[in-house]
């Protein structure tokens, strides 16, 4: 009689669309903590074709986006790279040994020391992906058994025929020689590797499983230089050995050997023009950008939506439907299929909110896109023309990926995130749109937005006390007709093992405006009809529409995404302009800097406390080595050397400094050392047998050319498919491999060069102390 009973539905919190066509229903899956993506999106495309089998007409079930492609691309990259990098190493390995056997001698170590490699990252639960496998480099790989089979040869070549027994002694002899260059050498390398396990956060979990995994593999490497190359060379190696140099090194050595007496005879020259090249070298790198990593390109786009306040459902899926039909007709050879999605799904397992929609963009492969279109970055500025005219939108670019990692990380979904903290909105929000403007005249700055805290409309009603006395309403009443609004639950319905709210709500007509819901009719106790307009006060205001706080503050958040320089550049010049426009009281208002910068911050920080103490960890094994501080140093100095080349190379190429960069740096210098090594440990070896040491000098740098070029060139060629490449990934691996390939080309130069011009300039013979009788 005086209600009516009716099946209804909860208020809608969230809608999908795809391809312009209206609605759709969407079913994300939920990967388990520890889970491999991979296999479980596998196994879940598996099941999905099952049921998709058994729908009924008239339904469709597609995919919008599966990971595993991604997936399947980056490693494609990263396998092609490794197979091209130790195509690479063989090559230089059988050009410069002259010698087929002694060069599949050495390549037998790259599949063995990756199976021993496999074997650990297997036992530390270590997937293959692009960077754990993305700093592999087979030349690295192969050097501590390439100075073994080089002084292998070069000891049977010099003795000549000889039985059986003498040639398994001077194998062994020759493998016992380099004991310390193979052994400290790789033992370095494993040190400057110890840097990347300390990284926290998102760098760590990106960076820690690739050092675990070179570590592996450069001990399996170690192990089989020591063993197994000295036994394959008694059983392969032919039995007559005439040591000559192939045609490029004696071209090597014809151009040396003056550029050797020149260094020498001009040895204070050229070690002041060296300190000369390393302090431009630093002087570069201070004028260097910095990012966190360099952007993956995931070869899918999401496109960000923020809509005013009150923006309903019903409106936003409209205007998503637009903007679907707008890529969909503007770039059909680049776009595949897009969908959007705005607000909560029914299991709140992903919230999201109703002002906000996430439109993904699925690409199609490169080869399909139209030839003025090459890179990513060129797509997104073209949707950006074709979308500028979303009136009332603020609209930003990223990736599937990218977006989650942002979000989680740092609650935003840029790469910068400005927060400013106070105590009121009232002074919050103006300071916010002042930090917007200002942050708005920095070059480089894109898709800026601030964080909507306010501009909601609310009902407000609040009760006039004084009429409820009048007539002897009790407030109570007039609470439980305004609660009716929403809808109140007041008991519960049962269908077999289901169950469902009863809930009681005012009709829809008194729910359309103010003046509707103020004409409902209350019963006083002495049996009069009051209009509720009457006992409250009823208006639409715009109040708060989130109110986020941290550390006991509230917050607001200014963020862009930044296109066309690096994160680092962007950030200080962002600072400096706040700095100089912006009155921030420091009792009023703090300002924190978040997103990517956040994790370049934390892992610059981490790396300059550790990297040092692996660089004392170095000098110490050097010292542990050679007994002979001297010697220790000249040897180090290699280092910063080695740092020139990546430096010039990165600057050449217009690469910031990143994460992956550093990752370079840190390899290098465990790299350089090796070749400084092997010209000071057959140098310290004449010395101790009583060589006057400038006699040695050059003689020991001529013998030693061919095993200095061949390690360099391995650890160097090793790296060139990934510093080239242009396949899904490889933005991660080009700024290490450039690095690296610059540093051993720095590095070499400077062991061949500046090394012995050092020792002849404070190298001494050592004091003999005479022995009582």
């Amino acid at each position: 009689d005086v209600a009516e009973v009716m099946i209804g539905h909860e208020l809608r919190r969230g809608i999908v669309t795809a391809n312009g066509k209206g609605e759709v229903v969407l079913g994300l899956g939920f990967m388990l903590m520890g889970e491999n993506s991979y296999a479980v999106t596998t196994r879940l495309r598996e099941k999905f074709e099952k049921i998709r089998e058994k729908l009924p007409p008239g339904i469709e079930m597609m995919p919008v986006y599966d990971r595993t492609m991604l997936v399947n691309r980056v490693i494609a990259t990263v396998k092609n790279n490794l197979f091209e990098g130790a195509y690479l190493v063989v090559l230089i390995l059988f050009i410069l040994l002259g010698n087929l056997r002694a060069g599949l001698i050495a390549a037998t170590a790259i599949p063995l020391s990756m199976m021993f490699g496999f074997c650990g990252m297997y036992q530390a639960g270590i997937a293959a992906s692009l960077l754990s496998l993305g700093a592999i480099d087979f030349g690295i790989v192969v050097d501590s058994s390439v100075v073994v089979i080089e002084n292998i040869i070069k000891r049977l070549g010099h003795h000549g025929p000889c039985s059986s027994e003498e040639r398994l002694a001077i194998i062994r002899d020759a493998a016992i020689e380099v004991k310390t260059p193979t052994v400290f050498g790789q033992l370095i390398i494993l040190i400057v590797y110890l840097p990347i396990l300390t990284l926290e956060g998102v760098e760590g979990k990106m960076f820690r499983p690739m050092a675990l995994t070179v570590m592996f593999i450069l001990i399996g490497s170690l192990v089989l230089s020591l063993t197994l190359t000295p036994v394959l060379a008694s059983f392969v190696l032919p039995k007559k050995i005439v040591e000559k140099d192939v045609l490029l090194v004696r071209i090597a050595l014809a151009i040396y050997r003056p550029m050797l007496k020149l260094a020498i005879v001009f040895r204070w020259p050229t070690a002041i023009v060296a300190g000369l090249v390393l302090a431009i070298a630093l002087k570069i790198a201070m004028g260097l950008g910095a990012e966190f990593v360099p952007r993956l390109s995931e070869g899918d786009l999401v496109i960000g939506v923020m809509r005013s306040p009150g923006t309903s459902l019903e409106e936003s899926a409209r205007l998503n439907s637009a903007i679907e039909k707008i890529l969909l007709e503007k770039f059909p050879s680049e776009v595949s299929h897009c969908w959007s999605r705005v607000g909560t799904p029914e299991v709140a397992t992903d919230a999201g909110n109703v002002e906000v929609t996430d439109l993904f963009v699925s690409l199609k492969l490169r080869e399909e896109w139209r030839p003025e279109i090459i890179t990513q970055a060129q797509l997104v500025g073209m949707m950006e023309k074709e979308l500028r005219d979303l009136l009332g939108s603020i609209v930003w670019y990223t990736q599937p990926i990218e977006l989650r990692i942002n979000e989680m990380v740092s609650g935003v979904r840029a790469d910068v995130a400005l927060k400013i903290f106070g105590n009121d909105f009232k002074t919050l929000i103006p300071k916010a749109n002042e930090l917007q403007a200002t942050l708005s005249k920095v070059p480089g700055v894109a898709d800026l937005a601030v964080e909507q805290v306010a501009g909601q409309p609310i009902l407000r009603i609040a009760i006039k006390q004084e009429e409820i006395a009048r007539y002897g309403i009790p407030a109570k009443n007039i609470l439980s007709v305004i609660e009716s609004v929403g809808g109140v639950a007041v008991s519960e319905v049962l269908e077999g093992q289901l169950r469902f709210p009863l809930a009681v709500r005012l009709p829809e007509s008194f729910r359309e405006a103010p003046e509707t819901l103020g004409n409902i009719v209350l019963a006083a106790p002495g049996g009069e009809q009051i209009p509720l307009a009457r006992v409250a006060d009823i208006r639409r205001i715009d109040g708060p529409k989130m109110i986020s706080r941290e550390s006991g503050k509230r917050r607001m958040t200014v963020q862009c995404n930044v296109r066309g320089r690096d994160v680092g550049s962007f950030v200080a010049e962002a600072q400096a302009k706040i700095a100089e426009n912006v009155d921030l009281p420091p009792d009023q208002f703090t300002i924190e800097w978040g997103g990517q910068f956040e994790n370049m911050q934390r892992a610059q920080q981490r790396l300059t406390i550790v990297v040092p103490v692996a660089l004392l960890l170095i000098i110490g094994l050097l010292y542990f080595t050679y007994r002979h501080m001297t010697d220790t140093l000249l040897v180090f100095s290699s280092v910063p050397f080695a740092c020139v080349g990546g430096i010039v190379c990165i600057y050449l190429r217009e690469m910031p400094l990143s994460v992956s960069a550093a990752v370079g740096f840190i390899t290098l210098s465990g790299v350089s050392v090796l070749s400084s090594m092997i010209y000071v440990s057959a140098l310290k070896g004449a010395i101790d047998a009583g060589q006057d040491v400038k006699e040695a000098i050059e003689p020991i740098a001529v013998g030693s050319l061919r095993t200095i070029i061949m390690t360099a060139l391995v650890a160097s060629v090793g790296f060139i498919p990934m510093a080239t490449s242009t396949g899904t990934g490889a933005e991660v691996q080009r700024p290490l491999a450039t690095v690296v390939i610059g540093g051993v080309i720095s590095s070499t130069l400077f062991t061949m060069l500046v090394l012995p011009a050092l020792y002849y300039i404070f190298r001494k013979n050592p004091v003999i102390q005479a022995q009582p009788y």
